[in-house]
C-alpha cells in the first residue's frame, strides 16, 4: 500500500485530539466557573458522565440529520442539568457557549500523534475529515500546534454531509486534489471514519487504542498505538 498512497486523512477527534481528557478538564472548569456544586450538581465526574449520555444521543440525531448544530448546542447541557434536578435553559447555554469556548484550547494529544504527524509530513499530503464544528476543529489544529501539517481540513458542516455518507469522502477526495486508490483514512470510530472510507474505495487504518472492536478483519489495518502507522505508510 505504501507505495500508491500519496494523501492520508485524519480524523481529529478521538483520533489525534484526546477528546475524553480535553473534555473532562474543560467540565471541571466549567464546574468551578459555574458553582454547579452550589446548584446541586454532585461532583465534576458526576456531571461529565450524564452529559455524555445526552452528547452522544444527540449527536447520533445530528449526524442523522434529525436535529441542526444549534439543538444540539443548546440542548445537550439543559438536558444535563435536568439530570441533577436544576431546571435553567438558559443557563445550559451559558454552559454550552463556555464549553465550545473553553474546550478546544485544552490540548490533549494521543501518545505519538505529533511524531506520527512529522513522520508521515514531508512524504504524503494530509488532510483532515470530521465531523466536528468547523469554529472549533480549526481552533483545536491551532492550538495544538499541527494545522501546519494538514493540507485541507474538511468539515461536515462544509461538505453538507456527515461521515459516514459517501458524499463528504467524495468531497475531501475532490478538494484534496486526490483519488480513492491513492488515499487512506484513520480513524477511531469503526463505522463512521473506517467502513464510511471502504464504502467508497478508501484503505482504512482502524485507530483503536483500547482494542475493543472486533472488526473481523473488514479494515485494512488495525492498529492500537498510533506508532503502528509509521510501520504502514
Amino acid at each position: 500500500m505504501k507505495d500508491r498512497i500519496t494523501h492520508v486523512f485524519f480524523d481529529l477527534d478521538r483520533t489525534l485530539w484526546d477528546f475524553e481528557k480535553s473534555a473532562l478538564q474543560a467540565f471541571e472548569k466549567i464546574y468551578d466557573k459555574f458553582n454547579l456544586k452550589k446548584l446541586g450538581v454532585t461532583d465534576v465526574e458526576a456531571f461529565h458522565e450524564a452529559y455524555t449520555v445526552h452528547n452522544d444521543r444527540l449527536w447520533d440525531k445530528y449526524r442523522k440529520g434529525q436535529i441542526t448544530k444549534d439543538v444540539l448546542r443548546g440542548k445537550r447541557f439543559a438536558l444535563t442539568l435536568k439530570d441533577f434536578g436544576i431546571i435553567d435553559i438558559k443557563l445550559g447555554e451559558l454552559i454550552g457557549d463556555e464549553y465550545v469556548r473553553i474546550s478546544p484550547l485544552i490540548v490533549n494529544l494521543f501518545p505519538n500523534s505529533e511524531e506520527v504527524i512529522e513522520y508521515l509530513a514531508p512524504k504524503y499530503n494530509l488532510h483532515i475529515i470530521t465531523n466536528g464544528f468547523s469554529e472549533v476543529q480549526f481552533i483545536k489544529l491551532k492550538s495544538a500546534g499541527l494545522d501546519k501539517y494538514f493540507d485541507k481540513v474538511i468539515t461536515s458542516e462544509e461538505a453538507g454531509a456527515k461521515k459516514p455518507d459517501p458524499i463528504i469522502f467524495d468531497y475531501a477526495l475532490e478538494k484534496a486534489g486526490a483519488e480513492a486508490k491513492n488515499s487512506v483514512m484513520i480513524g477511531d470510530d469503526y463505522e463512521v471514519d473506517i467502513m464510511g472510507a471502504r464504502d467508497v474505495g478508501i484503505d482504512q487504518i482502524f485507530f483503536d487504542p483500547e482494542d475493543n472492536h472486533q472488526e473481523n478483519g473488514k479494515c485494512t489495518y488495525h492498529i492500537n498505538d498510533l506508532k503502528e502507522i509509521i510501520g504502514i505508510l
